[in-house]
């Protein structure tokens, strides 16, 4: 029998991959919002990775579909998870939409079926969490009726070069044989190649460990900035002398949000300190990444107050809400804690984004991003570099104080 893929979440994450596979298997790309499903349908995908046109050519060349009916989903014998794994109020892992997805497709499982996880979690969650999820619904025993994998999701968001085919995906599986075919399954799709980890918790490990590096690399030159403000010290000025030397890493100061960056080490810690370890380090490196959202907006109030601006009442600019540059993901972006901190020194705030979808932010955070860029202001922030804002300054007065954490 040849294999049918459902692809269960269709984010920045479960589409790409939906379209992927469709190339070569049959797919039904399932979401639990309705309306995300319309709108596929009607070919318009508002995370902005595929075009009308595109999507319109996959849905006709393909066998892909989307639908919100889990019932449709019983047709499939492999099933890959790609919901989001947030943390809570704590900064505690938040599974309740994986649990959920677990939930569901254990109602449609069948003897020799594969669930497949590509969520980011902690090493041990696929099978302490997900497993006996699994097999209460489908009252199917792990390992004999069923199996599982993981293999943790590397996409870029927003990325044109380095796309899903293009990066090398880690996989594993529940045991040799399984393993093997989670492997042959993703090497069907992936041009870079794929690395056959030598268990699901070596695999759920090494997503973590990923971000966990880069967040902690971000953390070093954003306390360095922390630091050299207090001695009156450009850190930009410092890192490009000490990048003259060929194993300086070129990590650069930021807002760390972000769908993994900002919320993975979290996940990390939790497990480790279930375990009896606290991890200093990790936690240490969050600790700086989350005191920038109130470093940027103080700084910007002492750069006012230095030209004599009149804090109160006054009209700032932020370019920029996303996560990161030329992408629309807004999850977890810090740019909202350098809004709300500079509500609280009672300035009248603006934001402009070209690439955010304007629903989203104000469901998400009560923002209404502006429709257009507007240039009356005394002061503007660049928290996101999107390419529309090079050379932006020229369109304000020269008396406009402009301020970014990252410079170009």
């Amino acid at each position: 029998m040849k294999d049918k893929i459902a692809i269960i979440g269709l984010g920045y994450v479960g589409l790409p991959l939906a379209v992927e596979f469709s190339k070569q298997y049959d797919v039904i790309g399932f979401d639990i919002n309705s309306k995300r499903i319309e709108e596929l349908n009607y070919f318009k995908d508002l995370n902005r990775e595929f075009s009308k046109n595109q999507l319109q050519n996959i849905l006709k060349n393909t066998n892909l579909i989307f639908t919100f009916e889990k019932e449709l989903l019983s047709v499939c014998n492999i099933f890959i998870v790609t919901v989001p794994t947030p943390i809570n109020e704590n900064k505690e892992p938040d599974l309740t939409l994986l649990l959920s997805a677990s939930k569901t497709i254990g109602k449609l499982l069948k003897k020799g079926d594969l669930v497949i996880y590509e969520s980011t979690v902690y090493p041990g969650c696929t099978e302490e969490d997900c497993v006996p999820v699994l097999e209460k619904e489908s009252r199917l025993k792990y390992n004999q009726d069923f199996y599982c994998g993981y293999s943790p999701e590397r996409i870029n968001p927003g990325d044109k070069v380095r796309k899903l085919k293009d990066i090398v995906k880690v996989t594993s599986g529940s045991n040799a044989e399984i393993a093997q075919k989670v492997d042959d399954l993703y090497n069907s799709i992936i041009v870079a190649g794929t690395h056959l980890a030598p268990s699901i918790k070596v695999a759920e490990a090494s997503k973590s460990i990923e971000n966990a590096q880069r967040d902690i690399n971000i953390s070093f030159v954003n306390e360095l900035v922390l630091m050299f403000d207090k001695m009156d010290i450009d850190t930009f000025d410092v890192l490009q002398a000490a990048n003259t030397k060929w194993n300086f890493l070129p990590f650069k100061p930021g807002l760390v949000g972000g769908h993994c960056i900002g919320v993975d080490p979290y996940y990390l810690a939790y497990k480790s300190e279930k375990m009896g370890y606290h991890p200093s380090v990790i936690l240490s490196g969050r600790n700086v990444n989350d005191k920038m959202g109130k470093f940027v907006a103080s700084k910007l109030i002492k750069l006012m107050i230095e030209k004599n601006i009149n804090v109160k009442d006054s009209k700032v600019l932020i370019l920029g809400i996303t996560f990161k540059e030329n992408c629309s993901d807004i999850r977890n972006t810090k740019v909202v804690d350098v809004y709300s901190e500079l509500i609280e020194f009672g300035v009248n705030v603006s934001i402009f984004d070209p690439h955010a979808n304007k629903k989203e932010v104000e469901n998400e955070y009560g923002i209404i991003l502006l429709n257009k860029m507007k240039t009356d202001y005394s002061a503007v922030l660049i928290a996101t570099n999107h390419d529309e804002f090079n050379g932006v300054e020229k369109s304000f007065s020269s008396e406009t104080i402009f301020y970014s954490l990252n410079k170009r």
